[in-house]
């Protein structure tokens, strides 16, 4: 059976989504079809059994002859251990990371969450005055798939975890796309992943817009989709079905999503959070031996 040997790591809203669904198309890549398996990164708190390795190889089953085989969870940056994990299923291992603006990737990861229903406060500066008590185990929400999205300041750290992956693979199998020039130029940045990879950089996928910042007509709706009532889960399993084979379910989601324009964040709270960043992203800039500095000034762009 053949395994994954390159890994898009993270981070979150930082376009993996879209470089996962680019690089599926890709001929000599296999790709599984789910996303975020998350079966590397043991210190990951999620609210729902983890994989067996068994579940996890059979994500793998119908590569072939595929020059690479990969997979992608943006989680895998933030944790501790999953680096060494990795390299310790595969040791010749390629790695992707994908990085943004901090304060653009928190507000996003902010309103990603509340879409999934995996997050409460709706307000984002309410939810970063949260991180404290999420942190001592309070005031979590009781829908939340994971912990670690509580903690938007500890996610958008870009140094200490880049630097991890430095430190186990080396630079040479760590290959960093800043969101920027992803956004700018998606042909060029895709073209040097396919460099980085191995493979055909002539291939050209179609780039569409994936996974846009988006909200619920009907939160009902998402609920009952997500949480399926008793007797509807009695109904499946008597026809041999799980919620995630409904024919309808998919459909019924999109129908029950609408994309939206982001709004824009507070100006003081963009500015007291930029200043915050300031020192990281000096930190990050020397490591990865570009300026990035200019994420920390007033006048940027609204985030996407």
């Amino acid at each position: 059976m053949r395994t994954p040997d390159f890994f898009i790591v993270g981070a979150p809203k930082c376009g993996t989504t879209a470089m996962n669904d680019y690089l599926q198309q890709h001929p000599e890549i296999f790709l599984p079809k789910k996303k975020e398996i998350n079966f590397f990164g043991s210190d990951l708190v999620f609210y729902k059994p983890r994989v067996t390795k068994e579940e996890y190889l059979s994500h793998f089953a119908e590569a072939k002859n595929e020059k690479r085989v990969g997979e992608a969870a943006v989680w895998y940056l933030y944790s501790k251990r999953a680096a060494a994990e990795i390299k310790a299923f595969s040791p010749d291992g390629s790695i992707i990371i994908m990085l943004r603006n901090p304060v653009d990737m928190m507000y996003s990861l902010h309103a990603q969450r509340l879409y999934n229903d995996n997050e409460d406060l709706r307000d984002f500066e309410k939810a970063l005055a949260a991180e404290k008590d999420r942190q001592q185990g309070q005031r979590i929400y009781k829908n939340a798939a994971n912990a670690m999205g509580f903690f938007y300041r500890d996610a958008a750290r870009y140094t200490q975890q880049v630097r991890r992956y430095f430190e186990v693979f080396g630079r040479e199998k760590v290959h960093v796309i800043i969101f920027d020039d992803f956004k700018k130029d998606t042909p060029r940045s895709f073209r040097e992943t396919c460099e980085f990879l191995g493979v055909n950089t002539q291939f050209h996928p179609e780039f569409n817009i994936v996974n846009p910042r988006k909200t619920v007509h009907s939160a009902t709706l998402r609920n009952f989709l997500r949480y399926p009532p008793p007797s509807v889960r009695w109904v499946l399993r008597s026809l041999g079905l799980r919620p995630v084979e409904w024919g309808f379910k998919g459909w019924l989601k999109r129908l029950n999503t609408k994309v939206e324009p982001p709004s824009d964040l507070n100006p003081a709270l963009r500015q007291a959070l930029q200043a915050e960043f300031l020192p990281e992203v000096e930190q990050l800039s020397e490591l990865l031996d570009r300026d990035l500095t200019h994420w920390c000034r007033t006048n940027v762009a609204k985030a996407a």
